[in-house]
Order: structure tokens, then sequence, then C-alpha cells
């Protein structure tokens, strides 16, 4: 079994499900007492969000690829970053460290189910920037479409304001779905959870359109890889 490096604290909220989840999943394929092997760097999430807010993108990844380089140094064979808005800064990352980066994106599950436009709910940063967006369609073919600028601007404020804080809002929840709903409306054939923290507030149960956890996919992908699956 490989060691997986999580880099997390991003929010730490998501980060224990990371950890639930990868271990959970470890379990079930191996059975008995294993558990997976893992290497775990968690920041202050507080420091990370200053450096989001001020737009110190290349700073943000100088201060995530240090905690990388230490990671590797702890015995990590491959690194996850356990937040998706993070991934704006995955190349910067990868160039600080010899172990892979298996990236967060979740494109060979939506090839494999034949998904050609997505909609994507996340943060600002993540639904609003070009590096989420061109990685689907640049690298896969898969078409993206985002909420408006108010459904943006409200469910990123939920995200940071109250799911990496903990809190599960009932208005909040229904907020989302509806919004869910309008992005199938409108042609999105898939919704993608771009946010690692949306988990904690949405399930497949609670709506017929098909959402894609980037968590949990995340999540299975580090299991496959540890245990050379892929």
């Amino acid at each position: 079994m490989k060691t997986i490096g999580l880099l997390g604290g991003m929010s730490w909220e998501s980060t224990g499900m990371y950890y639930q989840l990868i271990n959970q999943k470890i379990k079930a394929r191996l059975g008995g007492l294993h558990s997976a092997k893992i290497t775990l760097f968690s920041v202050d999430f507080a420091e990370i969000e200053s450096l989001q807010r001020q737009g110190k993108w290349d700073e943000a990844g100088i201060y995530l690829a240090e905690a990388a380089r230490k990671i590797e140094a702890g015995g990590a064979d491959f690194l996850l970053i356990c937040t998706n808005t993070m991934h704006k800064v995955a190349e910067q990352i990868q160039n600080a460290i010899s172990i892979p980066v298996l990236h967060i994106a979740v494109a060979e599950s939506l090839k494999e189910n034949n998904i050609k436009k997505i909609g994507l709910l996340g943060t600002q940063f993540t639904m609003e920037d070009d590096f989420y967006k061109s990685y689907f369609f640049n690298r896969h073919h898969i078409e993206t479409i985002i909420p408006s600028l108010p459904q943006r601007e409200k469910i990123h404020h939920i995200i940071y304001n109250e799911l990496c804080l903990g809190q599960i809002n009932a208005a909040s929840k229904q907020y989302y779905l509806e919004t869910i709903q309008d992005l199938y409306d409108h042609g999105a054939e898939a919704i993608v959870l771009g946010c690692t923290e949306i988990q904690l507030l949405i399930q497949q149960q609670d709506t017929d359109v098909p959402l894609y956890d980037t968590t949990l996919l995340h999540a299975e992908y580090a299991v496959d890889y540890a245990l050379n699956k892929v």
C-alpha cells in the first residue's frame, strides 16, 4: 500500500471527510484491521483565505508548496490537495515536489457516463476563474455552465460563512437545490459539487439531478492509486 499525502485544512471540516472516506474505503477493500497509510499536513485556513481574498495566489502557492514538501519528506508517495479552489495553484505545488499530485477534477467519471455539459458549484474562484473550466474543456471536451452572479455570490457566502464553520442550515440547502435544478433546466446533464464542503450540505438522495461529488471521487481515486489499481 502506498502512503497517501493529504494537504488539508482548507477547511478542516472537509479534510476530516477525506480522512474518514479514505479509511472506510481501505477497510472495505482489504478488510480486518486495515487502514490507510496517510501523511497529513493541515494548514491554518485563515491565512490561506486572506491570500485568496487579496488575490495573492502566488503567495498562496508558495505557502502550500512548502507544506507539500513537508508531506513528501514525511514519506508520502503521492499528494492530494484537499480543496477544489486551491487547485488553481496545483501546477505550482507539483513543481515543488517529486511525488505526483492527483487532480481533484472528476472528468474521468463524467466521461464514463458520456456527460458533455456540466453545471459547476463551488467558491466564486472555482466557478468564475478559468482553471477548472479549462481543465474540463481542453483536456476532456466537457462544457461547463455556472450559476448567475447573484447565485454565485450566495453559494460562495454559504461555503465560507456556514459550511467551513460546520454550520448546516435548511434554508441554504434549499437554495443549493434550487440552483442545481436551475442549472439542470439550462442544459447541464449533471452537477459537479466543486467544493469539498458541499458534501456536508447536499447528497445525491436530495435530488434527481445527477451529482458528482469531488470529495468522494477524489478519495476513491486516492484509494485506487494507493492500492495500485490505476
